[in-house]
């Protein structure tokens, strides 16, 4: 596992799945904005790919976040988009309604750059994020993040195109105690 002050970066455990599926995936406008995809609802006891971890996929890392004081699940987090050649990702995450506002994003965000640069040796790490998307921001940008761009009506959520803002870290700038 991997830690950072309050959580931990875990492997996917099969428990955690209909929790990720009923809190995250099936709150269709959370999934709608943290999802560049449309939503579709998933059957109970499917294979949904949000959900269930391929160990043969090399283009993403797959976490539950679980709280480090009782190891309870609060959300879930992913580096995607790994590109081998030019050693560059893309990093999310969702936390459980439950977990939200008490600090655990910005520290998942610390242990995924943790993971990106030190782990697997990659030189850049991107967010796209939704511009309304304060708490993203903030832990973004707590951990070196530098916003890079607005990608203008680039999300179609819920019935209207909202921006998009990219931000980018380098591993040069990274500071692993960066975070406010």
């Amino acid at each position: 596992m991997l830690t950072g002050s309050t959580v931990g970066l875990r492997a996917r455990h099969e428990e955690d799945i209909p929790v990720l599926r009923a809190e995250l995936y099936n709150d269709v406008v959370h999934s709608s904005r943290a999802d560049s995809r449309p939503w579709r609802p998933v059957a109970p006891g499917s294979k949904d790919p949000r959900l269930t971890v391929d160990d043969k996929d090399e283009g993403s890392v797959k976490f539950s976040v679980v709280e480090l004081a009782g190891g309870t699940l609060v959300g879930s987090a992913v580096l995607w988009g790994i590109d081998t050649h030019n050693r560059g990702a893309h990093l999310g995450l969702g936390l459980l309604p439950a977990s939200r506002g008490k600090g655990y994003g910005t520290d998942v965000v610390a242990v995924l750059c943790h993971y990106g640069f030190v782990v697997r040796g990659l030189q850049r790490l991107q967010i796209e994020t939704l511009s309304d998307n304060t708490a993203m921001l903030r832990a973004a940008e707590r951990n070196g993040f530098v916003r890079e761009g607005v990608l203008r009506s680039s999300a179609w959520v819920m019935g209207e195109f909202l921006d998009e803002v990219l931000l980018g870290l380098l591993a040069r700038e990274w500071r692993p105690d960066s975070k406010a």
